[in-house]
């Protein structure tokens, strides 16, 4: 979280830094004209900088994954930023259309502007000839910036309207690009500004095209084919097996994909549920029905066929040197600790984790599968993971109390936590009150691709 916070706070800083350097005299506004004038640009280059990065972070690029912590981190970082932009923009038209108001309504007198000086560079004069053009798209774009943030933003929004819509948001931008390079001050081209927001705009239209095209994350797809199927009643969770091609890379515990089974529907995200063994080139999900897309699939999959799978995603790959790991998985939030002790289990003879370290699993669910639990109690003993299943109705709330009264070196060891957001929040404000070193080795799983 801390260096999603740097790399907005980083975005806004730098790109107000080059602003202020490109237009030292603009806080000296005279009138509220002159303040405006200031203001739509000032806020113009926050939103187009904001957005232009946004846009490149939708193309899902691997370099600065590890940096942000996993492609859920950079996700998180997109989600901001398309809030920043919200804002912003919203403050941009503001300034924009309310001193015009304010003339209308008598509030405010328009100064004379006096005879405009005729303009010697052909290009400028170009891009003048084109500002009312710029400037009326622009507020339509702007309008419809607003309505498929919002939606992408509203949680009732259905999973596969988003997943058509929000790709409306690259046509929005493209459309913002040409309203930006029409009006951006044209001396401010030819200063760090100018080159920063050239920048920015070529990523952010090479990445709008890419999503038009629809060629978002193909170098990273492979097409495999579902072998086996199991469905845990008491859980209400679909376990899917799928042969994987050569070409798929291989994945460490704790990563995730994304699997398209349906065009219309779009592809989602899911933590693989195995180990990779390159001899049997297969991975696993578990499925839990949390939705319409995930309670229809118990019905539309079918053994033999095929489903098209991206990535692997994530550093939620229990890399650490402490002597103990506390592992807490709430609900269908169990599935990378799945997927980890499978791998300890085959690599027990010649560990790739610290010699003598130790790992605690504590399990809490509020639905019951006695095949299911005895599978992970199962995959726990050959992994020689100590595991606490805790049963919501039976054994009531998993709090950090319990952890540590059931590990009492928790000082010491790291926590993996992947379950619902709030659950891991709370567990997280709870050890930093005692002093546990969470922005160090507290790992959360941000499980929202949205």
């Amino acid at each position: 979280m801390r260096h999603i916070k740097l790399a907005l706070l980083g975005i806004l800083a730098l790109m107000s830094a080059l602003w202020i350097a490109a237009e030292p005299g603009a806080v000296e506004g005279r009138n509220v004209f002159a303040v405006r004038a200031s203001a739509v640009q000032y806020s113009g280059v926050l939103a187009m900088a904001v957005m232009s990065v946004a846009m490149m972070l939708a193309l899902r690029p691997r370099w600065p994954e590890r940096w942000m912590g996993g492609l859920d981190k950079m996700y998180r970082l997109h989600k901001w930023l398309g809030i920043t932009a919200l804002i912003v923009s919203v403050v941009h038209w503001l300034w924009a259309q309310g001193p015009k108001w304010a003339v209308g309504w008598g509030l405010l007198e328009r100064p004379d502007r006096g005879a405009r000086l005729p303009i010697a560079n052909p290009v400028e004069s170009f891009l003048s000839s084109l500002r009312g053009t710029a400037e009326g798209i622009g507020e339509w774009a702007f309008y419809g910036a607003v309505a498929l943030i919002a939606l992408a933003l509203i949680r009732a929004f259905p999973y596969h309207w988003f997943y058509k819509t929000h790709r409306l948001l690259a046509v929005v931008y493209l459309v913002l690009v040409f309203h930006t390079m029409v009006l951006l001050n044209f001396a401010d081209w030819v200063t760090p500004l100018g080159a920063m927001v050239a920048l920015l705009l070529a990523g952010g239209t090479f990445a709008a095209g890419v999503v038009l095209l629809r060629r978002v994350g193909t170098a990273r797809q492979v097409n495999g084919r579902i072998v086996e199927l199991n469905y845990f009643p008491g859980v209400k969770a679909l376990e899917t097996t799928i042969d994987m091609p050569a070409r798929w890379p291989g994945h460490r515990a704790g990563q995730f994909a994304f699997a398209l089974s349906d065009a219309s529907e779009g592809a989602h995200a899911y933590t693989i549920a195995s180990g990779w063994h390159p001899d049997h080139p297969r991975i696993t999900f578990v499925t839990k029905e949390l939705g319409d897309h995930t309670r229809r699939l118990r019905e539309s999959l079918k053994v033999g066929q095929e489903i098209r799978v991206e990535g692997p995603y994530g550093c939620f790959t229990f890399d650490d040197d402490c002597r103990n790991q506390i592992w807490v998985g709430g609900g269908i939030g169990i599935t990378p600790f799945i997927a980890r002790m499978k791998h300890m289990a085959v690599r027990g003879q010649m560990p790739d984790w610290p010699e003598g370290q130790s790992v605690d699993l504590f399990h809490t669910t509020s639905d019951v599968d006695e095949g299911a639990l005895a599978k992970l109690a199962e995959e726990a003993r050959f992994a020689n993971v100590r595991l606490h299943v805790l049963i919501s109705a039976r054994d009531g709330r998993l709090t950090g109390a319990r952890i540590r009264g059931a590990v009492p070196n928790w000082r010491e060891a790291s926590i993996w936590f992947c379950g619902p957001a709030g659950f891991g929040t709370a567990l997280k404000r709870d050890f930093a009150a005692l002093g546990f070193p969470v922005e160090l080795r507290f790992h959360q799983e941000l499980f929202d691709m949205r």
